[in-house]
């Protein structure tokens, strides 16, 4: 088979013994620093996409989609709102809440995030109902003053279920003497367990009408909460639903809500990458070195070839082309081997914990059971394209310096 005469040069150096062996020992670390920098930044993007969407999902069981509220009060005439939401087809739920900052006093004091729902319509937007671990969710009835409290939040004030709490809000009542806070005592009639640490530890839920009365708004309430077909296009719905409420009321979606915490876990991914990517730069600058050594060990090679009419710019091309193929193994098998690693994550985290007797993942610590994983083919195309990139910089200069070579300096001696 007809090949350039750099290609073919190229791979027969590839292929043949050395006689330094040192080289070959360098040439073969190359290779192998290559594909575990690879390996590694799969693996580990896979790990830390899968976490990001794993915290997403997580916080969306509790987190409407979209958010409908007023400019700083409440929401009156709810229904009719409720009713132009509905009317937009990328609309599966809503609900109306009413929310409020307080602080819960049992046996300890603890700051909460009180919401008042309807129990009848929460499901179209939350599964909160499905998390209650301890009583039942439609104990929220109205007049009953039955509160449903976090896992966490319980443990910290001391109750169970059929034990009292006293809600307290920033809202103070006048009196012939003073100004008292607004104060009201709950029923704890059931416990939620949401596996987020952020409504486990600080929310609590009661029916909209007692939270209403203890708020004395009237039928008003602090929004409503929506709920999308597609939770991508969450950012889209909301801009439709802002047009067609005319924007008479505050419209929010679930990723601008969080913006903060999802650009934090994104520059997280991203400086991990980075660094990660210094494993592949190692094993690139094992590559100059070995490139390096090989043209000293050639020198008459070249020089023969160049006295036979071989030019620079042909000398260059074969030990670019030699160097480019030890970084195309290197970042296939680091592909291969990553791949397979993230897809076995799972079985190599349960064999570790057997093995060594130690649970690497506490539930109560990480809320989960397992190491989820995101596998994605936009991130294993960028790992190989840097690692390919890197490995082709690395040819460069030891090639630059391999077409430099005087043929009869390098001959003299010969």
């Amino acid at each position: 088979m007809f090949k350039p005469l750099p290609v073919a040069i190229g791979l027969r150096y590839l292929r043949a013994k050395r006689r330094n062996g040192f080289i070959s020992f360098i040439s073969l670390a190359s290779i192998l620093g290559i594909a575990l920098g690879v390996a590694a930044l799969i693996t580990t993007l896979s790990v830390m996409s899968g976490f990001q969407i794993e915290i997403r999902d997580r916080m969306l069981q509790m987190v409407s989609h979209a958010t409908v509220t007023g400019y700083g009060e409440p929401v009156y005439g709810w229904r009719e709102v409720d009713q132009d939401i509905r009317r937009n087809p990328d609309v599966v739920g809503v609900a109306p809440y009413v929310e409020k900052e307080t602080l819960l006093t049992g046996q300890r004091n603890q700051p909460a995030m009180v919401r008042g729902v309807e129990p009848a319509l929460e499901p179209q937007v939350s599964v909160i109902s499905s998390k209650v671990t301890s009583g039942k969710f439609s104990d929220l009835q109205p007049g009953s003053f039955n509160i449903i409290v976090g896992s966490e939040l319980a443990q910290w004030l001391g109750v169970s279920v059929g034990d009292k709490v006293t809600l307290m809000t920033s809202d103070y009542r006048i009196t012939p003497v003073s100004a008292v806070p607004q104060l009201k005592r709950f029923t704890v009639s059931g416990i939620f367990s949401a596996g987020y640490n952020e409504y486990d530890r600080g929310m609590a839920f009661v029916h909209m009408q007692d939270l209403q009365r203890v708020l004395r708004i009237g039928e008003g309430v602090t929004g409503l909460r929506v709920k999308v077909r597609d939770m991508d296009k969450a950012s889209i719905v909301a801009g439709q639903l802002n047009t067609a409420l005319r924007g008479q009321y505050q419209v929010s979606d679930w990723s601008r809500e969080n913006i903060n915490m999802f650009r934090a876990l994104k520059m997280e991914k991203t400086l991990m990458g980075i660094l990660l990517s210094l494993i592949i730069a190692m094993g690139a600058f094992n590559l100059v070195s070995s490139q390096v050594m090989l043209v000293t060990d050639k020198q008459a090679d070249i020089a023969i070839l160049r006295t036979l009419g071989f030019s620079p710019g042909g000398v260059m091309r074969t030990f670019m082309v030699q160097g480019s193929l030890i970084g195309i193994i290197g970042t296939l098998a680091g592909v291969i081997f990553g791949v397979l690693l993230t897809l076995n994550l799972e079985n190599i985290l349960q064999a570790i914990e057997a093995v060594f007797g130690v649970q690497l993942l506490p539930e109560d610590v990480y809320y989960i059971t397992g190491l989820p994983t995101d596998m994605r083919l936009s991130d294993i195309l960028t790992i190989s394209a840097v690692s390919l990139t890197m490995a082709f910089l690395a040819t460069l200069y030891p090639a630059w310096r391999a077409a430099r070579t005087a043929p009869a300096e390098a001959l003299r001696y010969e």
